[in-house]
């Protein structure tokens, strides 16, 4: 399902943050893999609050993954070539965990916050194709942090 809006409505978008450090311990125990939600969001904001825009997603993704058990990942990216095409995978261990998500002070802040900023916005519902990943990818992230 693919969600298109221009101006803002961002529903649940964070800066890149992924839970680094807390691995797949961090996944609540009821949340089966099934149930996870995971999507890529789209966005373009305008130039000239580019520095602002980030500043401001890079503080609420943080606040969503350290206070937030069923933030799984919010991890914002930005194009190279263009930078103003931010990219964000998010991954909720469920539905119910994204709707409390979009409840909190810091989500609220970020969006009333980043309002006139946002160009567009477009959020992609994914599938995982292989869900037994996940746990190994942060379990590897884990492991490199420590080395570094």
């Amino acid at each position: 399902m693919r969600v298109k809006k221009f101006g803002f409505l961002l529903l649940g978008l964070a800066l890149p943050v992924l839970s680094a450090g807390q691995g797949p311990d961090h996944i609540p125990k009821d949340a089966a893999p099934g149930e996870m939600m995971v999507r890529i969001a789209e966005i373009e904001i305008e130039p000239v609050f580019l520095d602002e825009y980030r500043s401001i997603l890079k503080e609420e993704a943080e606040a969503s993954v350290r206070l937030e058990p069923g933030v799984i990942c919010i991890y914002p990216m930005y194009q190279k070539e263009h930078p103003v095409e931010i990219r964000i995978l998010e991954v909720y261990a469920s539905e119910d965990a994204y709707k409390a998500h979009l409840q909190t002070p810091h989500f609220k802040h970020y969006k009333t916050a980043t309002e006139k900023m946002v160009r567009s916005l477009e959020l992609v519902e994914m599938k995982p194709i292989d869900k037994k990943a996940m746990s190994q990818i942060f379990g590897k992230l884990n492991t490199w942090e420590s080395k570094n």
